[in-house]
């Protein structure tokens, strides 16, 4: 086993503990305050078991391949996107805090099938570049994008502009490393920058959220709460933190505290040095996953490597910076950090895929 599947491994090992750690603590805190009947330890069990279904379907993907995975990726897609649709229907999708991102049984929500498909529409797109003449001519290349916009506006009608976004990021990623003509995707790249911006900035919450993002003052009460409560949860914890278990912020101050902005507590608890360790473990989980997909051999392999690494590093960056209030508030959870079901389980299957790729060297 090579140096970087080492810091893999370690990294990802030390993220999760630690976010479990948080997670009980967060969790616990508001069962107590708010004299519920729940066990303290419900949450830090829930997370485990997801943790444990990840890891099983990890090392299921792990034992199959990413070979495997990039050639059935489009009838996967498929799947995927018939599940997208059933979010929007009746009895089968739930609809949670406005938005139709759910699965559920009987009331109880089950999964996000968004989150399956930030993995399989790389491969995706992957399995096709694998198989077409060099260089790309234009006509595949826009075929190909016709395809894949169609789960990715799914998603985008939900609404879950995070999800959205962050694929947006992957494929001009992907775009990047497979050298494709910049002719055919950065200047269309600018017109859909504009036109996209100017449609969501006509929806109300896209619209909400940016003049929170500008003036969190302006709404205390309401969607300025998170970010304002936020701010002060890091900005309290100054250079040491107060300790663990010792924040003041969980105590219902900020909602979602085990979720989207569980590095807020983590920074009132541990402060300035322990917000270093956390992003010094991302940063070495980032190296470790470009390194290893810099060392494939196959160029499949490096492609699907490098993305979800790039994936992972990107949602900790707008997770970490939408708590430091650098960046608008986009629902989204910090990766084997927060408390989330199937984006916990699809991180783990990115590792895993990392390192069936590093077998392979």
């Amino acid at each position: 086993m090579s140096r970087a599947a080492v810091w893999l491994i370690v990294s990802v090992a030390l993220l999760f503990s630690i976010g479990l750690l948080m997670v009980f603590n967060t969790t616990a805190a508001e069962i107590i305050d708010r004299s519920l009947t729940t066990s303290t330890h419900a949450a830090r069990f829930k997370q485990i078991a997801y943790g444990f279904v990840g890891l099983c379907g990890g090392l299921f993907i792990y034992r199959w391949g990413h070979e495997n995975l990039i050639r059935y990726s489009f009838p996967l897609v498929v799947g995927a996107t018939v599940l997208l649709v059933l979010v929007f229907v009746p009895g089968i999708g739930m609809k949670i805090n406005g938005a139709c991102r759910w699965l559920g049984f009987l009331g109880v929500p089950i999964g996000q099938p968004s989150e399956c498909v930030k993995i399989l529409m790389p491969a995706a797109y992957i399995f096709w570049f694998l198989k077409q003449e060099k260089p790309i001519a234009l006509a595949p290349f826009l075929k190909i994008l016709a395809w894949l916009s169609i789960p990715g506006a799914l998603i985008f009608l939900e609404p879950d502009n995070g999800t959205t976004f962050i694929l947006f990021l992957v494929f001009m990623f992907l775009f990047f490393l497979s050298n494709i003509r910049l002719v055919y995707w950065a200047l269309p790249l600018c017109v859909l920058l504009t036109l996209g911006g100017t449609l969501a900035y006509q929806m109300p919450h896209v619209k909400s959220r940016l003049q929170v993002y500008l003036h969190p003052e302006s709404d205390l009460r309401g969607k300025g709460h998170q970010p304002h409560q936020a701010k002060i949860a890091a900005g309290s914890g100054q250079l040491l933190g107060r300790g663990i278990g010792e924040s003041l912020q969980k105590l219902n101050y900020l909602p979602e505290a085990r979720s989207d902005y569980i590095a807020a507590i983590y920074a009132e608890e541990t402060g300035f040095i322990g917000i270093l360790v956390l992003i010094a473990l991302y940063i070495a989980l980032a190296c470790a996953g470009f390194l290893i997909a810099i060392r494939s051999e196959e160029k499949g392999a490096f492609l699907l490597a490098a993305s979800l690494t790039f994936l992972i590093a990107i949602q900790a960056f707008l997770n970490l910076g939408v708590v430091s209030g650098l960046l608008p508030s986009k629902g989204m959870t910090l990766p084997y950090f927060s408390q989330g079901g199937s984006s916990l389980m699809v991180n783990i299957v990115c590792f895993a895929v990392d390192s069936n790729a590093e077998s392979m060297n």
